[in-house]
């Protein structure tokens, strides 16, 4: 028989070696949480609120949509191509220039059948070359998010035209236009980001982008406007009176003028249910204006409330990419700035330029190794009511 003295201390001990289970998994719990709530607290990374009392309410959506973009869809270059941000058409060649992750400008033919596609290595920048357009004298005006503005001769020779402006370096040039007079346009999105960082500018929710002209006459680099959210792509409107910028966290694409009465003035074009990215002119009466993705429910939010983003960015910094994207596509958009249709699919991300040649759309992306080509007498977009 065990003696009655010995009772209380089996209890105790037994009480006791039960309760550790207990503390430890109260631990295991909080811990996280104490540690999430002071890294949140000292870390530096302070985002801002967007003016988003600026954008219509609610946005406009376009009256025609191909929901179903991959449906049809064909890929040139598969493999050849990182990365394909902007596209140039040449069609005097029947050639594409496009701007690829790892630094080359390649040439890409332009067939009926896909199979025939060839893709050149053409010219390597040395960066990341982004926005890319066709100059006037048989040359290739890119925006270099790393090199600056470059001029790239039909003999290859790159000449570096300009890479700061009122003494600050371009830091993140992205889209690029040419007028008829010879005047370049272009955008430094970010004079605190590179592009490696580039969600970091939306995240942080301040204006740190800028629109720009160069004058290859005077060689002069001018900024234009100040201010910008990320600002992005830039296309010129067919009268020359005025061109279109992007500013992508904001949603929107503003009408600046360049000549005329208006010279200097900012109209606004378009709000869009999308984030934008690249715009081109399509010489038919249209814009063409990438869309990276739909405005999904943490975007949404994100871009209503800084905390979120603030969350967001301590996620990105400590633990990895923010995978939020999806129904990346193209606006076709008219010269007053009217919505008319979209394309569009679920599983596209990151498109970033839209080119109308011919009968066809040619989107390019950061995220895909190809440009994808969609028929549109074929696959059109549909009322959607």
């Amino acid at each position: 028989m065990t003696p009655q003295g010995n009772t209380p201390v089996s209890v105790s001990m037994t009480g006791r070696t039960s309760s550790w289970p207990f503390y430890t998994i109260i631990f295991t719990l909080l811990a996280p949480v104490l540690a999430s709530i002071l890294v949140f607290h000292f870390d530096s990374f302070d985002p801002a609120p967007f003016p988003n009392h600026e954008l219509a309410h609610p946005l406009p959506e376009p009256s025609l949509k191909n929901g179903r973009l991959l449906q049809g869809s064909e890929f040139l270059g598969v493999g050849q191509l990182k990365g394909p941000e902007d596209i140039a058409y040449d069609s005097k060649s029947g050639v594409i220039y496009t701007s690829c992750v790892d630094g080359w400008i390649k040439r890409v033919t332009v067939n009926d059948s896909v199979t025939d596609t060839v893709v050149e290595n053409w010219v390597h920048t040395g960066g990341r070359p982004l926005g890319v357009v066709l100059g006037h004298n048989n040359d290739i005006i890119v925006a270099d998010a790393y090199k600056g503005l470059l001029k790239i001769s039909g003999d290859g020779e790159v000449e570096v035209l300009t890479e700061e402006a009122e003494g600050v370096k371009l830091k993140f040039t992205d889209g690029v236009d040419i007028a008829d007079d010879g005047t370049i346009y272009f955008t430094d999105a970010s004079y605190k980001y590179e592009f490696h960082e580039f969600m970091w500018d939306v995240l942080e929710g301040k204006p740190h982008g800028r629109l720009l002209s160069y004058d290859p006459a005077t060689k002069l680099t001018k900024v234009l406007l100040h201010n910008l959210y990320f600002a992005n792509g830039v296309a010129i409107s067919p009268d020359q009176q005025s061109l279109i910028y992007c500013e992508t966290p904001m949603r929107r694409c503003r009408r600046y003028y360049i000549r005329g009465n208006k010279k200097g003035s900012i109209e606004k074009f378009v709000d869009m249910p999308g984030i934008p990215d690249n715009i081109r002119y399509d010489g038919d009466g249209h814009f063409w204006i990438a869309s990276a993705t739909e405005i999904t429910p943490f975007w949404d939010v994100a871009f209503r409330y800084p905390v979120i983003r603030k969350v967001a960015g301590i996620y990105l910094k400590y633990i990895g990419d923010i995978e939020t994207q999806k129904n990346g596509g193209v606006f076709m958009v008219d010269l007053e700035g009217k919505l008319i249709s979209q394309y569009h699919d679920p599983d596209l991300t990151l498109i970033t330029g839209g080119v109308k040649i011919g009968s066809h759309l040619y989107c390019g992306s950061i995220k895909y190794s190809h440009i994808i080509r969609l028929n549109l007498l074929k696959y059109p977009a549909r009322p959607t009511k």
